[in-house]
């Protein structure tokens, strides 16, 4: 072990890049990639603190895991892993977002009503001694007798080098909220804020209607991003997302691209209401309602004939809208707007959240 002293907050966590495939070979360890928030717990000088991925404290928000990292972890280590809400159904996104709200009172309901998770899957600092200098597969063992007799809300990662079963962890573990595969070099030490893992996730197009369009943050005539539909079985169109992969060549063409298909768009827009409508009056979801995840941005968008459809790649869906922005494929010329419904989506199989953590 390194005779180095326990690291202090704040630490940028080791990121990963994209793959489009698991790499081969004996020097992998590969482990599942959750959908939450992405934390590291330090547990030193008599505290305890909740950073997230940004370096700002999380403490506040989570009393509940507060309090259980307090009273489980030892003095002198510091943790890498994920805050997620679990449910029966799966991960659930939307309510650990919820968790972040500024009035106590209510952040204290919600820690009783949906409690929060850690998902631990390194080790940076362990009786007081720093680690991140050490391989990661060393990293990982330390962390298993680390967390041996953890309960929950404490859990820890499953991990393989066998790439058949992460395969088969990418093609089932979606089913109960995860995001994909997560491949690390054995023999690597701790990098905080590099890109140096690789990530794997599933990737699936959609054909969406362009129903507007933002302008970009340096303002006209560069358009930021598209704002994408889909419609239901009743006929609504409803927001699912937005691509935004241009570079600044292609906003600036977009804008010209697009300037015919703006004259009296709002005329019988789907979404021509969405300003005026009260909050959860609508069974609709449209592009322009603020919230707290909004950070005071720009929300106002430029709406466009319904005519343009696109061809989108996509990971995956968080309740009825693209969880990530979608990536620009191809304009679809062949395609009609009503034949962008969700019935084209691939449904994932639901998945035992509970057998996630016994297949290792």
């Amino acid at each position: 072990m390194n005779s180095g002293t326990a690291p202090r907050a704040p630490i940028l966590p080791m990121l990963a890049k994209t793959a489009e495939s698991l790499p081969e070979g004996e020097e992998f360890l590969f482990e599942p990639k959750w959908d939450g928030f992405r934390a590291i717990v330090f547990r030193n000088g008599g505290g305890t603190m909740i950073q997230s991925r940004e370096g700002k404290p999380l403490d506040r928000y989570f009393p509940d895991l507060h309090e259980a990292f307090a009273a489980a972890l030892p003095e002198g280590c510091v943790l890498d892993g994920e805050i997620v809400v679990a449910t029966p159904r799966g991960l659930d996104f939307d309510a650990l977002q919820q968790r972040v709200h500024p009035a106590a009172s209510r952040v204290a309901r919600l820690a009783a009503e949906t409690p929060a998770s850690f998902v631990a899957f390194d080790l940076l600092a362990l009786e007081g001694r720093e680690l991140m200098t050490r391989p990661q597969a060393e990293r990982r063992l330390l962390l298993e007798a680390l967390l041996a007799e953890s309960a929950s809300p404490i859990r820890l990662t499953p991990m393989t080098t066998d790439r058949a079963l992460a395969l088969r962890w990418l093609r089932h573990f979606e089913g109960a909220g995860l995001d994909g595969v997560i491949a690390k070099w054995a023999d690597q030490p701790y990098l905080p804020a590099k890109r140096a893992m690789l990530k794997v996730k599933h990737q699936r197009t959609a054909d969406c209607v362009v129903a507007g369009f933002r302008w970009h943050k340096s303002g006209p005539p560069a358009v930021g991003s598209l704002l994408l539909g889909l419609y239901d079985e009743h006929g609504l169109l409803h927001h699912v997302g937005v691509t935004s992969s241009f570079d600044m060549e292609t906003r600036r063409s977009l804008s010209a691209e697009l300037q015919p298909l703006r004259d009296n768009a709002l005329a019988g827009h789907p979404w021509s209401g969405w300003a005026g409508a009260p909050a959860g009056g609508l069974h609709q979801r449209m592009p322009g309602a603020r919230s707290r995840w909004s950070g005071g941005k720009d929300l106002s968008w430029e709406p466009l004939c319904i005519e343009r459809v696109c061809e989108v790649r996509y990971d995956h869906l968080q309740g009825d809208r693209f969880r990530h922005a979608a990536v620009f494929l191809r304009w679809r010329w062949d395609k009609s707007p009503g034949a962008c419904r969700y019935d084209q989506l691939e449904v994932t199989p639901p998945y035992e959240l509970a057998r996630v953590f016994s297949e290792h």
